[in-house]
């Protein structure tokens, strides 16, 4: 059974959350909290084994809640957040401070959880599962000031391109890599990070601060270019295709797969079949088997592959079923996933 801490300042929202989980074989509601400072007190006498955190709340935010619970009593948290880009703005300072998870709330002028039933559950079921310690161990990063490298013209011909793919824990991870590439790497990079639209640009705008590269969520047409770094929109498929002789970015809308839009299999698959050899694919923490097949697809065309290690991974879910099919040249914790990269690069 799990239990868990409703924390949100709407009467409410505490009651959809709290019948939502009610109405499952698998969860217990221990007790509700209306702000942090409430919640806070509420962790430390009932020990859930999962807390719901609201980000926006009077007397002690979600933000500032979660990094004494971190602090004091490190309890897995998924975050529940509005859409507004302050909204995705303070999630990922959430997930940079060791939130498992987000959940954004439906827009609407009453905020509901109809359309987000699923989601809630099979994340709130998947947090559970997170290795708490090695959460808590991996670095957070301050933002640098860095000279960015002129972006030089590129196209799908003998240089190499990374395509990334990450979900449950990406952040986190993609901050440890992207911030630590060289300016002046000498290919792109394409990533899908499992994330609905707003929260992507937001990604991207924060470890653009962060890093030596320029990172911008992608664009229809985008070009494929050293030095930078591409992540596909929330909502949005993203593949690479060549047009005139350069590689250029494609978005569109169809459907879901395995529940993801964007989704990391199309991308690397895309990228196997333009950059053949010269693919490097990387699989980074995340739950589900998104991006086996497509990194299955770059090591069938001689390209180089890479997950993530069990002893990093906050969620060993998309880098193990890379690794179960046999597909992956190197496992290595995320601290080494950049060197790695770079050697990749050389051959």
């Amino acid at each position: 059974m799990i239990k868990v801490l409703v924390v949100d300042d709407s009467v409410f929202m505490r009651k959809l959350l709290s019948d939502l989980f009610a109405g499952e074989p698998d969860f217990i509601v221990v007790d509700t909290a209306r702000n942090g400072k409430d919640a806070l007190e509420k962790v430390k006498r009932l020990k859930p084994d999962l807390i719901t955190m609201d980000v926006e709340m009077p007397v002690m935010d979600g933000i500032t809640a979660l990094q004494s619970v971190m602090k004091e009593c490190p309890t897995p948290v998924v975050m529940i957040s509005s859409l507004t880009k302050t909204g995705a703005e303070a999630t990922l300072q959430a997930l940079e401070l060791g939130a498992v998870e987000f959940v954004a709330k439906t827009a609407g002028p009453i905020s509901n959880i109809t359309g987000i039933r699923a989601e809630i559950l099979s994340k709130c079921r998947a947090a559970v599962k997170v290795n708490m310690a090695r959460l808590t161990k991996l670095p957070l990063l301050t933002a640098g000031v860095f000279s960015k490298v002129p972006l030089t013209t590129g196209g799908a011909g003998d240089e190499h391109i990374v395509a990334i793919g990450t979900s449950t824990g990406g952040p986190r991870a993609l901050q440890e890599v992207i911030t630590k590439l060289p300016g002046n790497i000498p290919c792109g990079v394409v990533i899908v990070q499992h994330m609905p639209p707003g929260f992507t640009r937001s990604l991207a705008e924060r470890l653009n601060s962060l890093s030596a590269v320029t990172v911008k969520e992608a664009e229809q047409n985008d070009m494929i270019r050293p030095g930078l770094v591409l992540i596909a929109p929330g909502d949005y498929h993203m593949l690479v295709e060549r047009e005139g002789g350069k590689a250029v970015v494609k978005l569109n809308q169809n459907p879901p797969l395995g529940g993801h839009r964007p989704a990391v299999d199309p991308l690397m698959e895309s990228v196997a079949r333009i950059f053949g050899s010269k693919a490097i694919g990387v699989i980074l923490t995340g739950m589900g088997h998104d991006g086996a097949k497509g990194i299955q697809a770059i090591k069938r065309q001689n390209g180089q592959t890479i997950a993530e290690d069990q002893s990093t991974a906050v969620v060993f879910g998309m880098p193990k079923s890379a690794i179960e099919m046999g597909v992956v040249d190197k496992i290595t914790p995320i601290t080494g996933v950049t060197a790695e990269i770079l050697k990749a690069l050389t051959k």
